[in-house]
């Protein structure tokens, strides 16, 4: 990193721990900070999400010395940990300006029913026990370990350690799973009896949809209905543990100025935010109804968002940029009304009267917007492409086996599964975030030209954005296999920005 020349290349991720390498950095080298850090959360089990990372202050304290005066830092974070990020990003000696919400309909709740953990884990605990026990007799009588129990009644996953008990609880084996071992361990047979008395019957089934397949697309698996088995599970049916996700917050914080706003800008080209570039348009495209309005004062001075005192002219660029960003799904597009463009007074001295919310036109001067729907539209929308999470990947020569099994969760047990298998050339970085939002975000806060930097780069969704914008960018990573795709998919946007920009 210490031989990039940031005025010859455009762009380059690291491999490397973050704080050794952002060391080498010089001060004030970069325009912003745009960044997606581990969340803290443990998240399908990657170590690299339970570090501690995120709030460690002199991460921050780095980020703030490589920073211009006056650079914004845009940081991701969890629902349930964004509040220690905060504080780490704060006690570094940013200003915290503002935080943006970003929301989304894909997240699946990821709660545990509390009805079926008091049947097949806690309202007959001795049941599960005397069936684990039973089941480890066996097994340790063969010789065999828990891995290799997975591998041939558990189909390589890691249930078998939940028959024998967990200390997070322990929960039986299906009477199908069952009466597999049954057949090839006559002694357990007669634990058939308390594996189906441990058993809800199922009642129904819903589509439902679990992440991300090999191939990139969504997976779709059958989720069974099932009837509580016991009366103290009928008391507690329909409780649960989790909300459904449905956002993550994104920290806006800005290093100190050096004197004011205009001075600072003048000297470092940072310390603003780009208005005009991020302001929001129609849905079909055409922003030359959109809702801003410019105030005049006498003749000749313009102000953005007027008082109405002055003669009122309509701005073509787009609405305001809102600290709201949503996906544009279903699912969050019906949480807002139908609302009708706004209207404005179209000669000086008009007052503003209720027709200035229906958009009506009256004899007073008023002229409408030109658009209405749903009021989702107010607000910036990141539509994510089916194929933005793999384009770019041509390149790869493959994507390391281990990492098929890690991304099914599966931990060493998914790598001994899947090695000396064909992995597909897949991004399976777990969190990836959509191009069309890194661009947006990217765009908010760089000055022209400037240089964007990501010191959790993952599988280069940031970096991707912003060559796409024009800007320069270094990112830092961790992980070896997730710095070949994140440099793949970042060369590919480089090289192809017009076939970006089409779709």
């Amino acid at each position: 990193m210490t031989g990039w020349d940031a005025v010859g290349e455009r762009w380059t991720v690291e491999h490397g721990d973050c704080l050794r390498l952002l060391a080498l950095l010089e001060d004030a080298s970069v325009d912003s900070v745009v960044t997606d850090p581990p969340y803290e959360l443990g998240f399908m089990a990657k170590e690299w999400d339970s570090t501690g990372i995120a709030y460690r202050v002199d991460v921050w304290r780095e980020c703030l010395r490589v920073l211009k005066p006056g650079g914004h830092l845009l940081a991701f974070g969890g629902s349930r940990t964004y509040h220690r990020m905060a504080c780490a990003i704060e006690d570094a000696g940013f200003e915290i300006r503002d935080q943006i919400m970003w929301v989304y309909g894909s997240g699946f709740p990821k709660s545990l029913d509390v009805s079926k953990a008091i049947d097949k884990r806690g309202g007959y605990p001795h049941l599960a026990r005397q069936i684990g026990d039973t089941l480890r007799l066996a097994r340790e009588a063969r010789g065999l370990t828990v891995g290799d129990c997975d591998r041939k009644f558990c189909g390589g996953t890691t249930n078998w350690s939940w028959f024998e008990g967990r200390p997070k609880g322990q929960r039986a084996p299906t009477p199908d799973t069952f009466a597999a071992i049954a057949a090839e361990w006559p002694e357990v047979a007669h634990c058939a009896r308390l594996v189906d008395e441990a058993e809800r019957e199922v009642v129904g089934k819903t589509e439902a949809t679990y992440g991300y397949q090999r191939d990139g697309e969504r997976w779709d698996k059958d989720h069974f209905i099932t009837a509580p088995a016991t009366d103290a599970a009928k008391q507690w049916q329909g409780w649960g543990t989790a909300l459904k996700p449905a956002h993550e917050p994104i920290v806006l914080a800005r290093k100190p100025l050096v004197g004011t706003v205009a001075a600072n800008v003048l000297a470092h080209g940072t310390g603003a935010i780009n208005i005009d570039a991020t302001r929001v348009g129609r849905d079909d495209g055409d922003v030359s109804h959109a809702g801003h309005r410019t105030a005049t004062f006498g003749h000749e001075q313009t102000v953005s968002g007027g008082n109405g005192s002055g003669g009122w002219s309509q701005n073509d660029a787009g609405r305001w940029p809102a600290n709201f960003i949503h996906d544009g799904s279903d699912e969050v597009v019906g949480l807002f009304p139908d609302s009708k463009g706004g209207a404005y007074p179209s000669r000086r001295g008009n007052a503003v009267a209720t027709s200035f919310a229906s958009g009506q036109e009256t004899e007073g001067g008023f002229r409408k917007m030109g658009d209405d729907g749903s009021a989702a539209r107010f607000f910036y929308c990141a539509k994510a492409s089916k194929a933005d999470r793999n384009a770019g990947l041509e390149a790869l020569p493959s994507v390391r086996a281990s990492a098929m099994g890690y991304e099914r969760g599966l931990g060493d047990a998914g790598e001994r599964m899947f090695k000396d298998s064909n992995p597909q050339k897949q991004n399976l970085h777990p969190t990836v975030k959509p191009t069309d939002l890194m661009r947006y975000l990217c765009r908010l806060v760089t000055p022209p030209d400037g240089i964007v930097l990501d010191p959790f780069c993952g599988s280069g969704s940031t970096g991707k954005g912003a060559v796409l914008e024009g800007f320069r960018f270094i990112g830092i990573e961790q992980d070896e296999q997730y710095v070949e795709i994140a440099r793949s998919r970042i060369a590919d946007a480089a090289a192809n920005p017009t076939l970006w920009e089409a779709s």
